[in-house]
C-alpha cells in the first residue's frame, strides 16, 4: 500500500488529467503516493482523460454534481482509499521536488502534527505559515476529529466551495494539530496569482463566496466549542 492518496476533485478539465500526473510522478519517490480522480457522472470527457492515466486510480462518485461537490468528492476519496495519509488535492497544482519529504519531516518533527500545509506559493498567509490551501492530513484525524462535529469527513459539505480549507486549517490549529512546511512547495496555478486562464469551474467555485463566509463564521463557534470540550485529539502515532 502506498503512503499517499492524493485526491483529486475534477470536473470539466480534462486536459489537466495528465499534466497533473506528470507533476505527482517527477517530484515523488516510486511507490510513495497515488493519484485518486474523483469524477461527477455525466462528466464523460474528464472521465475519459482520467482513466487513460494508467497509474492513477479514476472513481466516479455515486452523486450528481451539486453545491458542495468540492468537499463531497474529497470525503468520498477519504472512504473508498485506505493509505494512512490523504491529500487535499486540486487539478491545478505542480508539485516540486520534495514537497512529500518535507511535508512528513513537518509532521513527524517533536511536536507530531496531523494537519500539514504545503507552500502554494501564491496565497499571502500560506507563504507566511498561517494557512494551507491544500494540506497533507493523517487519516486518524480524520477519523477521530473530521470537521469537528463530523467525525470521519475531512471537509464539512455545506460550503460551495470557499471556506472548506479555511475551517479545515483553523480547526486544526485551535487544536493544535496543524503545522506548516514552507519547504513542501505544492504550487497553484491560479487565475488570482497569474498562473491560469479563468473558466466556468473556476467560476462556479467563486459564486457563493459571501455565503461561504458567512458558514464559516457560524462553524467556527461549533468547533471551538467541542474543542474546548474535548482537548487535543492527539498526535501522529
Amino acid at each position: 500500500m502506498t503512503l499517499v492518496a492524493i485526491l483529486v476533485p475534477v470536473l470539466a478539465r480534462p486536459k489537466r488529467a495528465r499534466p497533473l500526473y506528470e507533476s505527482v510522478k517527477a517530484a515523488t519517490p516510486p511507490g510513495q503516493a497515488r493519484i485518486v480522480f474523483l469524477c461527477s457522472p455525466g462528466d464523460e470527457a474528464e472521465i475519459k482523460a482520467c482513466r487513460k492515466v494508467k497509474h492513477a486510480e479514476t472513481l466516479v462518485v455515486p452523486f450528481d454534481r451539486a453545491p458542495g461537490d468540492y468537499s463531497r468528492k474529497v470525503n468520498y476519496g477519504v472512504s473508498a482509499t485506505e493509505e494512512p495519509w490523504l491529500f487535499q488535492g486540486a487539478d491545478d497544482l505542480r508539485f516540486h521536488p520534495e514537497w512529500l519529504s518535507e511535508a512528513l519531516k513537518a509532521a513527524l518533527g517533536a511536536n507530531r502534527r496531523r494537519v500539514v500545509g504545503t507552500n502554494d506559493l501564491g496565497n499571502r498567509l500560506v507563504v507566511r505559515g498561517r494557512h494551507s490551501t491544500h494540506s497533507l492530513v493523517h487519516r486518524s484525524y480524520i477519523e477521530e476529529v473530521g470537521t469537528g462535529d463530523e467525525p470521519g469527513k475531512l471537509l464539512h459539505e455545506g460550503y460551495h466551495h470557499n471556506f472548506c480549507d479555511t475551517e479545515l486549517i483553523q480547526g486544526a490549529m485551535w487544536r493544535h494539530e496543524f503545522t506548516s512546511a514552507l519547504g513542501s512547495i505544492v504550487e497553484h496555478l491560479h487565475p488570482h496569482w497569474k498562473k491560469g486562464d479563468m473558466d466556468a469551474t473556476y467560476r462556479l467555485g467563486l459564486s457563493e463566496y459571501e455565503a461561504d463566509r458567512r458558514l464559516f463564521m457560524h462553524r467556527r463557534r461549533i468547533w471551538r466549542a467541542r474543542s474546548d470540550r474535548g482537548g487535543r485529539a492527539g498526535g501522529v502515532g
